[in-house]
């Protein structure tokens, strides 16, 4: 994986630099091609020999919800022509830590046994900021195992509510 990084980082800053007037749009057509680019089938398609950049290109540019800008097609023909496709979504991943960085802001993952509506989010967000200590871009992922609560990752810190982790710590507690 470190590989990938390290392939990665070039593009991500080089990314970054050129998209420094609207790092908003740009996060968000970067982050949907790396999404893209994460399809096995696509890789495979890709790395056939008889398939062409242009082919690549066309069918990813196809696959996009979004009009791409041309900004981020010229990115994305760089990308595929130095066979680079794969590591779309490490860029991707790097790209949203540097902009994250200039911000001060983190990406929160927020996972939740239920959905949860933009107004509960709204709080729960101006809770975790506090808590964390800085501005957080939250997402939510839903994941009913977790009965009930919530659990956000931050980075690398984890703040688990959840009834799944608490029936966890009494069972801890229980057989200790």
């Amino acid at each position: 994986m470190a590989e990938l990084a390290t392939i990665a980082r070039p593009y991500a800053e080089a990314l970054f630099k050129a998209a420094a007037a609207d790092l908003a749009g740009a996060a968000g057509w970067v982050d949907e091609l790396g999404v893209i680019a994460e399809s096995v089938q696509l890789q495979e398609f890709a790395g056939n020999p008889q398939v062409t950049d242009e082919q690549v290109f066309a069918l990813i540019t196809s696959v996009a919800k979004s009009v791409l800008p041309e900004q981020a097609k010229n990115f994305l023909l760089a990308v595929i022509q130095n066979g680079r496709l794969g590591a779309l979504p490490e860029i991707a991943h790097q790209f949203r830590a540097l902009k994250n960085a200039r911000s001060g802001s983190s990406d929160a993952v927020v996972y939740s046994a239920f959905a949860i509506d933009a107004s509960a989010l709204a709080e729960v967000a101006v809770m975790l900021e506090k808590r964390f200590g800085r501005k957080l871009n939250a997402t939510v992922v839903l994941e009913p195992e977790l009965i009930g609560g919530i659990r956000v990752v931050v980075g690398d810190e984890v703040l688990d509510t959840s009834v799944k982790a608490r029936l966890e710590q009494m069972k801890v507690a229980l057989t200790a």
